[in-house]
């Protein structure tokens, strides 16, 4: 089975800071919960990345961005270039996220 590198983008990396801090507001353990779900779906990218299917949004090139839903709130979207998957977006699912293409 192929191994993927694992890339996490600065960006990705602060938007995981900032659900974590807004989250630890209200509950610190439900924000370590949160932080560790979303970690272990990000290292499981290393194995089978394919698995998780295109993100298809009317503001989004086709095909660009595959998805993984974590805990059914938080979206994951990452590209698969040769063996490497890069993280670019950590997204609260509940929230508009029309802005990924201004």
């Amino acid at each position: 089975m192929q191994r993927y590198s694992v890339v996490v983008s600065d960006r990705a990396k602060n938007m995981l800071g900032a659900h974590v801090k807004f989250l630890a507001q209200k509950s610190p353990s439900a924000a370590r919960d949160m932080k560790d779900k979303i970690s272990t779906a990000i290292r499981s990218l290393s194995s089978m990345p394919e698995r998780c299917p295109f993100f298809d949004g009317d503001f989004v090139p086709r095909n660009k961005y595959h998805k993984m839903v974590v805990d059914s709130r938080y979206l994951l979207l990452f590209q698969i270039k040769d063996s490497v998957v890069f993280v670019d977006y950590v997204i609260d699912g509940r929230q508009d996220y029309s802005w990924l293409v201004r």
